[in-house]
């Protein structure tokens, strides 16, 4: 039985044996395997002598399957000399280089990363070229998508922040007592976390009107299937639209589960949104709020008022009015087109 060194020893020399026996066969298993990754992971490879003439390619694609001419076919002529000069500063220098380029085609544009190195012989002189070609198209979208996102996020980040100091500023307007503001605040700012989560989950497309409407008088329902009714149409508001919408929604909801339909057992809400007379090329939508209200209800201005009559219409760019008589509240809200879309 042979010992662990031994059987080491052996099976290098049955290995340095395979190889002595078959060295072309093994070279050229090495060859096919390395075309292959090439191919699979779609690198091109140009080799050329001193005198930039092509010696052999590999995994040519387009649009680098004219690169033997110097892709004057599909480069422009800046981006021509440009990988000129990097590969005569190689050859001279013996230095590698790396470009990044974007190619115009049918499609838009296409990146690469051009990677530049000197082959040298065994005495050390610079005697060719290696040019390797990698498209990142996928991965610059990404990141050029990645960078949009983050933009948007700042701005809503910054329109959500802007929304809530207005909220406070006009709540603490309002109240009486630290009490009286934590209270309604607290509301305010569960209310407009609702329609952000709404907002967040359609990749800040928007949020559905009815899907906006129910939540938020289900947070003062114990049946909103039962207690409120919604017809008409159900657009898609963008999210300054959702925010500012459901702020007004929570207003009327809170209002109604204090002295209106919702603080009776049989009360029911009713929301219609229609199309709105005016513009035929850029027609507004009018949501109606209606519900019958406990007897001697008076209007005050406070912040649900403001909210209704001012803040929200004025942040759509809109117009609003809230009527109240004895044992009715009907709240008409116009959007204009350019705060939603109809699917």
């Amino acid at each position: 039985m042979r010992s662990k060194a031994s059987e080491k020893d052996y099976t290098q020399e049955r290995s340095d044996e395979v190889i002595a026996m078959h060295p072309a066969e093994s070279g050229m298993q090495v060859g096919r395997a390395l075309l292959h990754a090439l191919h699979n992971a779609g690198i091109s490879v140009l080799y050329q002598d001193r005198e930039m003439k092509t010696v052999w390619a590999r995994n040519m694609r387009a649009p680098w399957a004219c690169e033997t001419a110097e892709g004057k076919d599909v480069l422009s002529p800046a981006q021509s000399e440009r990988i000129g000069a990097a590969k005569r500063k190689v050859i001279e220098t013996g230095n590698p280089d790396r470009l990044e380029l974007g190619i115009s085609d049918s499609d838009g544009v296409r990146w690469f990363h051009v990677w530049i190195d000197a082959d040298r012989s065994d005495s050390g002189e610079v005697q060719g070229v290696v040019t390797t070609m990698v498209e990142t198209t996928e991965q610059k979208r990404r990141e050029q998508t990645l960078k949009t996102l983050l933009r948007e996020v700042s701005h809503r980040s910054k329109n959500l922040l802007a929304i809530i100091q207005s909220i406070a500023t006009q709540t603490g307007r309002y109240s009486e007592t630290l009490g009286d503001f934590l209270t309604h605040f607290r509301g305010r700012i569960q209310s407009l976390a609702s329609s952000q989560d709404l907002v967040t989950s359609s990749n800040w497309r928007g949020a559905a009107l009815r899907e906006l409407v129910s939540g938020q008088v289900g947070r003062y329902s114990a049946d909103p299937s039962r207690s409120l009714r919604f017809d008409g149409e159900n657009p898609y508001l963008n999210p300054n639209a959702a925010l500012h919408i459901g702020l007004a929604m929570h207003e009327l909801a809170v209002n109604s589960a204090s002295s209106g339909a919702l603080s009776q057992p049989d009360g029911r809400i009713r929301v219609s949104a229609r199309i709105a007379a005016g513009s035929e090329t850029s027609p507004g939508l009018l949501l109606i709020w209606t519900e019958r209200i406990g007897a001697g209800r008076r209007t005050e201005n406070r912040f649900g008022s403001v909210a209704l009559e001012r803040v929200v219409p004025t942040s759509l760019n809109g117009s609003a009015s809230l009527d109240i008589d004895d044992d009715r509240l009907e709240y008409r809200l116009t959007i204009p087109r350019g705060n939603f879309e109809i699917e």
